[in-house]
C-alpha cells in the first residue's frame, strides 16, 4: 500500500523552505507529485535522484504509477482537503495512509489580506467546474460569495455573469498570487463593470460582497407583467397563481433534475429556478423566437443556469442528460401521447409529470397518454382565475419497480 505525504503550499518556496519539518520529508524521499505549476517552483528543492509525477487527467494512469512506490509525496496548493487532491486520494484510494501538512487555502488568505471574517462565507469551486454551484449561491442573495477561479471562469467572465443576469448589488476582491511577497496583489471593492479594465494573472482567486440586500428579490409567484411576452401575447404564458401552483404540484423541493417541455417565455423554468436554484434544469422549445424570449427574462429575473434546448423534444436525443425527477409538459403541438411515451422512457423511478389541462379533451388526452405510457395517474386540481378559463392541474407518477 502506498502511504502518502500531502503538502499544502502557497504560491511561495519560501513556506517550504523555512519549514525543517517538510524540508527533512523532501530529503527523505524519492517519488513526488504536483502538477506542473508546483514542480517548477519546486524543483531546485527536490533531490538529484527524485521522480516527478506530474498530476494531469486521466487521474486512473497518475494513481497507477502512484501504486509503484511506497512512499509518496503530493504536493497541494493550500489545503489539501478544501476542493483539493487530499480529497481525490481518498476517493482514489479510500484506504490510503494519508499525512495531510496543510497551508490556508486561497480564499483564506484573501480574507486575511481584506480583514473579512470568513465563517459566514458561502465557498464555491469553479476550478474545472460548471456554474451551478455559484449562480445558486447568488439566486440565494448571499452575502459573501468566496470562489476558486479556472482559466475559463476568470474573474473577468464571473463579473460578465453577474452583469448580464442583474446582480449589480455586489462588488468584487480579487488575490492574485497570495502568498509570494514578489508577485501578490489583492484588489478590493471594485464594481463588476471596473473588473475587465484590470491586468489579471491566471493564479487568483475572488470574494463576492453584497453591499445591500434587495427585499423584492424573490417574491413567490412572479408577477406575469415582469415578463417579456410572446408577439406581445400576454395570455401566452402560465399565470402566476397557475406557475405557483404547479411548483407544488411538481414537488421540487425533493428534486434534483427538472425538465420543461414547451417553455415560451419561460415563466415555469423561471419561477422554478428562483425559489429552488439547487435545481438543475433543461428548458426545451420548437419556435427559435423563444430563445430571444428566454434570454431576456432569464437575465430580466436574474435566473442564471437554465440549459436551453431549442428543437423538437420527440426529436432531441436526451440519452446523456440525467434523469428528471420533474417534468412540466406546457406545450405539445398536438403530440402529447408521443411527448408522455418519450419522457416515461427518461423519467425517474417515482418521477413525475405534471400537464395543465384547458378543456375536456385535452384532460382525456392526458389521463389516456399517461396509462398508455406506464404511469400511475394521481389527484388533479380544478383552478379558475378571473375571466381565464378554468384549468385542471394534471398529474402523473411513475412507479418505482
Amino acid at each position: 500500500m502506498t502511504h502518502f505525504f500531502v503538502i499544502g503550499i502557497p504560491d511561495s518556496i519560501n513556506y517550504i523552505k523555512e519549514n525543517l519539518e517538510l524540508m527533512q520529508i523532501i530529503r527523505s524521499f524519492r517519488c513526488f507529485s504536483g502538477g506542473k505549476r508546483h514542480h517548477e517552483l519546486l524543483k531546485e528543492l527536490l533531490p538529484e535522484d527524485a521522480e516527478w509525477i506530474e498530476i494531469k487527467t486521466p487521474l486512473d494512469e497518475v494513481f497507477k504509477q502512484y501504486d509503484y512506490y511506497e512512499y509518496v509525496v503530493v504536493f497541494a496548493s493550500g489545503d489539501p482537503f478544501f476542493y483539493g487532491f487530499g480529497s481525490t486520494i481518498l476517493k482514489k484510494r479510500p484506504n490510503a495512509d494519508i499525512a495531510v501538512f496543510p497551508a490556508f487555502n486561497s480564499l483564506q488568505d484573501l480574507s486575511h489580506r481584506l480583514q473579512l471574517s470568513y465563517e459566514d462565507m458561502h465557498m464555491v469551486s469553479l476550478t474545472g467546474r460548471p456554474w451551478h454551484e455559484l449562480d445558486r449561491a447568488l439566486i440565494e442573495n448571499k452575502e459573501k460569495i468566496g470562489i476558486l477561479t479556472d482559466h475559463v471562469h476568470t474573474p473577468a467572465a464571473i463579473a460578465m455573469r453577474l452583469l448580464k443576469y442583474n446582480f449589480t448589488h455586489y462588488k468584487m476582491c480579487i488575490g492574485q498570487h497570495l502568498g509570494n511577497p514578489e508577485k501578490e496583489v489583492v484588489s478590493c471593492d471594485l464594481a463588476l463593470s471596473e473588473v475587465e479594465e484590470h491586468p489579471i494573472d491566471s493564479l487568483n482567486c475572488v470574494i463576492l460582497k453584497r453591499m445591500y440586500n434587495d427585499v423584492n428579490y424573490r417574491p413567490l409567484g412572479i408577477p406575469d407583467k415582469m415578463f417579456e411576452h410572446l408577439d406581445g401575447r400576454e395570455r401566452m404564458i402560465t399565470k402566476a397563481p397557475i406557475r405557483v401552483l404547479d411548483m407544488s404540484m411538481l414537488m421540487l423541493p425533493m428534486c434534483n433534475h427538472f425538465w420543461d417541455i414547451g417553455f415560451c417565455t419561460g415563466s415555469v423554468s423561471i419561477e422554478a429556478k428562483r425559489q429552488f436554484p439547487h435545481l438543475h434544469i433543461h428548458a426545451f422549445e420548437k419556435r427559435k423566437e423563444c430563445w430571444k424570449l428566454m434570454e431576456a427574462n432569464s437575465s430580466r429575473l436574474g435566473t442564471p443556469g437554465i440549459d436551453v434546448h431549442i428543437c423538437d423534444f420527440l426529436e432531441e436525443d436526451v440519452s446523456d442528460l440525467p434523469a428528471p425527477d420533474a417534468v412540466f409538459i406546457g406545450g405539445h403541438g398536438g403530440k402529447l401521447k408521443e411527448i408522455m411515451q418519450k419522457v416515461a422512457r427518461y423519467l425517474a423511478p417515482d418521477g413525475l409529470v405534471v400537464f395543465n389541462s384547458v378543456s375536456e379533451e385535452s384532460k382525456m388526452l392526458f389521463e389516456e397518454s399517461a396509462l398508455e405510457a406506464g404511469l400511475e395517474l394521481a389527484d388533479s386540481l380544478d383552478v379558475s382565475i378571473g375571466d381565464y378559463n378554468p384549468i385542471c392541474i394534471m398529474k402523473a407518477v411513475k412507479e418505482a419497480k
